[in-house]
């Protein structure tokens, strides 16, 4: 059984475990629907909440273009459930992966990796169900 939070995983329904840098999400789609919402607002209102609207628009966008990618360890089941844990070396993440894929093929292995959180807002781990978060696991 693989424990990753709370949630428990039985070995024999892994499908997939990689350790592997993401990009996140550029917002590019976000961006141009925020310059239309903005365009809108122009037509009804002036320059200043305009401009204001601008720069903050422009603001989460370089936030978003300058973002890092982030190392995680992707474990898949057979159902389609998704548990992503975050580390910041993708290479402690490979580690963690040939320990899960040595005792797959080793039922009688046993080990233990603890993957403590880092701060509220990158934890180390969330699930994905069917393509949706289904929420934060700490």
């Amino acid at each position: 059984m693989l424990w990753i939070g709370s949630a428990a995983l039985p070995l024999h329904n892994l499908t997939r475990v990689e350790a592997i840098k993401i990009k996140p999400e550029r917002g590019t789609f976000r961006f141009l629907m925020g310059l239309a919402v903005v365009a809108v607002i122009y037509a009804l209102t002036n320059w200043t909440l305009v401009l204001v609207l601008l720069i903050v628009l422009a603001g989460f966008f370089v936030k978003a273009m300058v973002a890092p990618e982030r190392p995680v360890l992707a474990v898949e089941t057979a159902g389609g459930s998704l548990v992503l844990v975050t580390l910041p070396s993708v290479d402690e993440l490979r580690a963690i992966a040939g320990q899960i894929v040595h005792a797959i093929d080793h039922p009688e292995a046993e080990f233990t990796a603890y993957v403590h959180q880092l701060n509220n807002f990158n934890g180390p781990v969330f699930n994905q169900n069917g393509g949706q978060n289904t929420g934060i696991r700490l």
